[in-house]
């Protein structure tokens, strides 16, 4: 114990505590990523989704006030495969996905900046289940998170994985109207495991470090006219337990963050959809975010393609 007080206060004697912290607990699944038809699970078949766009922002600490010199611009380009099965289990179409994020980020903090480019960590779900009634869509699945992403111990600015499995159920909602007003919300909670490489400096001691379990969801409003859509999209993120540092609850001492650590943020932003006549849809956003705390916040475009195989 004595040893672990001694190292973390040489970190803050060097002015990182926090900063090296500032990807711990990183998302893992794109906010904001599902919005037009995200509960409509599309018939049995092969589908391929891109997921492409950047990302800009600062740091925020626990007042939602700026961290100076710490920010973060990132593109990113995630390629996904569904596959929609005809079998079923209570009534509803089993499928499964995987999902492979490409990652080039840069990140400044701690006086200095690094950028690199790597796979992230992957998405797979062998357990989807949808259904559809008149006006009704929506489907059920658990994804589980695989820390193949870049990790670096004590070097936050060069990691893009998170270096730790995460499991989340979800569920996901839409409802369309004849007239073609579509309210559509895809709900998930995300529970960590632990980081046992967490170094607060480079060439450090590990330590066990354990990001707080997150309520996530992502949301769309919208009105479709013939081929095309028009809406509003956007995420709300809320931790709901603290981050751990072998575990003890992360302290406000220890850097510029509320006790616990707990993130939360509110994004919004216009989507448009197109859709064509032989299935595939193109879809363009942005979303900016607000009422941030203990993350980044900034903004995020994205373009989205999905296309029937």
């Amino acid at each position: 114990m004595k040893t672990k007080k001694l190292v973390l206060a040489l970190t803050l004697a060097l002015g990182l505590c926090g900063l090296a912290q500032a990807k711990e607990g990183g998302d893992q699944y794109p906010n904001g990523a599902e919005n037009w038809m995200a509960g409509a699970v599309p018939p049995p078949g092969g589908y391929f989704i891109n997921y492409a766009g950047y990302y800009s922002g600062k740091l925020r600490d626990g007042n939602g006030d700026k961290v100076p010199g710490a920010s973060v611009d990132a593109w990113f380009d995630a390629l996904r495969y569904v596959h929609v099965t005809p079998h079923q289990i209570l009534g509803g179409n089993w499928g499964w996905h995987v999902i492979a994020p490409l990652v080039h980020q840069r990140i400044r903090m701690g006086g200095g900046s690094d950028t690199e480019a790597s796979l992230g960590d992957v998405t797979v779900s062998p357990f989807i289940l949808s259904w559809h009634r008149g006006n009704w869509h929506w489907a059920a699945a658990l994804d589980i998170y695989v820390p193949l992403g870049e990790y670096h111990s004590g070097e936050p600015r060069r990691s893009i994985g998170a270096n730790y499995w995460s499991f989340e159920p979800l569920f996901a909602v839409t409802y369309l109207d004849e007239q073609g007003w579509e309210a559509s919300a895809k709900f998930m909670y995300n529970f960590k495991t632990t980081n046992t490489s967490f170094s607060p400096f480079q060439g450090g001691p590990k330590m066990d470090y354990r990001s707080g379990d997150e309520f996530h969801m992502d949301f769309l409003l919208g009105k479709h006219f013939g081929p095309w859509g028009v809406g509003v999209s956007g995420y709300y993120v809320q931790q709901t337990t603290d981050d751990t540092l072998d575990g003890e609850t992360v302290s406000s001492a220890l850097g510029p963050w509320s006790d616990g650590r707990k993130g939360r943020v509110l994004a919004f932003g216009p989507s448009v959809n197109y859709a064509a006549k032989n299935g595939m849809q193109f879809i363009a956003q942005w979303q900016h975010e607000t009422l941030v705390r203990n993350r980044f916040g900034g903004d995020k475009f994205w373009l989205k393609f999905i296309m029937p195989l």
